[in-house]
């Protein structure tokens, strides 16, 4: 059993690599602060602390008890160190739902532009969507209104992949677009810098 206990560490990173949590989403999660990692890993370090500590122990009357405490101990920081990194994968490996507006371009002269641009996403729920819009910032009297709007919905596997190519005719005397790409079911509405995960994504245009 000491045995057993001692390659806690190695099982907790077959479990996470057979799940899909490659080095990529490692250094993902541990950007993110993914608690399960961390917790997964301290669990499993007990669980060898209590394999070495069990083998340690002289094998007499009262050791024989003491070293079945510790291995039962260490049974359970072992199982569930395997069962919180199932998961840290899940979450590693799944998104968190945050779209990121991409490849932002704005063409030809002003009473003929075209606006393009990107928006992806990944780890949206199924019932979820996230929301584009186009809208000018401090328009005219009279003139407030979204350019462009539109609800993109993910596919089975709950990402969002979608270029965006329209006309742009904002009213007179516009001087600046904002692109905006929010999960209402994630984000606080007009947070664009709000210090949270899953915030949405803006962009502002400057026009000449």
């Amino acid at each position: 059993m000491a045995k057993i206990l001692a390659g806690a560490l190695v099982a907790v990173a077959g479990i996470m690599t057979t799940l899909g949590l490659n080095s990529k989403f490692v250094f993902v999660a541990l950007n993110n602060r993914s608690w399960p990692i961390y917790v997964a890993s301290l669990c499993a370090i007990i669980s060898i602390v209590c394999s070495i500590s069990a083998l340690l122990i002289r094998p007499t009357r009262r050791g024989v008890l003491w070293e079945t405490g510790v291995l039962v101990l260490g049974v359970i920081f072992y199982m569930a160190s395997l069962s919180i990194a199932v998961v840290g994968a899940a979450q590693a490996a799944g998104g968190n739902g945050r779209p990121t507006i991409t490849d932002v371009r704005l063409d030809g002269p002003r009473s003929q532009m075209r606006l393009r641009f990107g928006v992806r996403a990944d780890g949206v729920q199924k019932w979820s969507h996230i929301e584009v819009s186009v809208s000018p910032e401090n328009p005219p009297a009279g003139k407030s209104g979204d350019l462009y709007w539109s609800v993109l919905r993910p596919d089975d596997q709950g990402e969002i992949t979608q270029q965006i190519d329209i006309p742009l005719s904002p009213p007179a005397g516009t001087s600046v677009v904002a692109i905006s790409a929010v999960n209402p079911d994630e984000s606080e509405p007009e947070r664009c810098e709000a210090e949270t995960q899953r915030g949405p994504a803006c962009t502002e245009l400057h026009i000449s």
